[in-house]
């Protein structure tokens, strides 16, 4: 759509990484705000916030660096060059909860209640992320004819260009509002913690399972593995079971308990 937001002189404002900002700050204000309800020291927490943002950043383009690896040994200064789009959420989960684990155990903070406050804001922040995905082009669409498919005519796009496409970007986008909506409404509600990061891992890999069946496949996610889904696609496939197996053990175990 518009990969540049708008240019002021020699600076330019890129479209993907005023999303990205956009939702790092939305995720962040929520995330504090839940925080503060549950006891959590704010100013910790913030830090804590601080701190995961740069381990998510750094592991989703490094994973994106990993699987372009070929482009990448010809091009090395583009791996800094992160406001163009190249972030895969997977490899920044991976490494934003191994930082958010050592940073929780070396400040005392309980782990699963600050992961629940975390994953009140993530969803949205994630939403966010990927609307800055469609204005850039990247992890676009298989061709389509429906007719809310979209075509993208700026040359700086990162997608094929001037072909019907389906906004896979957005149906992502607009699928993790109502994760974000199950999440908030389940904070009072819970049976114990760690709950809505397990809630949340659940529905955000069965959105991603499911939009990557509209992806492009010349937008390269990984080897395929098996049935013709890329690595992305497994990943997404096992976050959702193996949380949604948890949930299920640890939902009758609260349930026991209060019994």
């Amino acid at each position: 759509m518009h990969p540049i937001l708008f240019k002021f002189g020699p600076i330019t404002i890129y479209t993907y990484g005023f999303f990205l900002a956009l939702g790092f700050v939305t995720a962040i204000i929520l995330a504090g705000r839940e925080a503060k309800r549950v006891g959590l020291p704010v100013g910790t927490f913030y830090d804590l916030c601080f701190y995961i943002i740069i381990a998510a950043l750094v592991g989703s383009r490094l994973l994106y660096v990993l699987m372009e690896w070929s482009y990448f040994v010809e091009h090395p200064l583009e791996v800094f060059v992160l406001w163009k789009g190249g972030l895969i959420f997977h490899g920044g989960l991976v490494l934003g909860i191994i930082v958010g684990f050592y940073f929780m155990r070396r400040y005392g903070l309980p782990w699963r209640l600050t992961f629940d406050s975390l994953a009140v804001g993530t969803p949205v922040g994630q939403s966010l992320g990927r609307v800055g995905c469609f204005m850039a082009g990247c992890c676009y669409g298989k061709p389509s004819n429906l007719p809310w498919a979209v075509t993208f005519t700026d040359p700086n796009t990162l997608c094929p260009f001037r072909e019907s496409l389906h906004p896979s970007q957005l149906y992502e986008a607009l699928l993790l509002l109502p994760v974000f909506g199950v999440v908030y409404w389940m904070r009072t509600r819970k049976r114990f913690d760690g709950q809505l990061t397990l809630t949340y891992l659940l529905l955000a890999g069965i959105v991603r399972f499911v939009t990557e069946f509209f992806r492009h496949p010349a937008d390269y996610r990984g080897p395929i593995i098996i049935w013709d889904m890329p690595a992305t696609q497994v990943v997404a496939f096992l976050i959702a079971v193996v949380s949604g197996l948890l949930l299920f053990r640890f939902w009758q175990k609260a349930g026991k308990a209060a019994d």
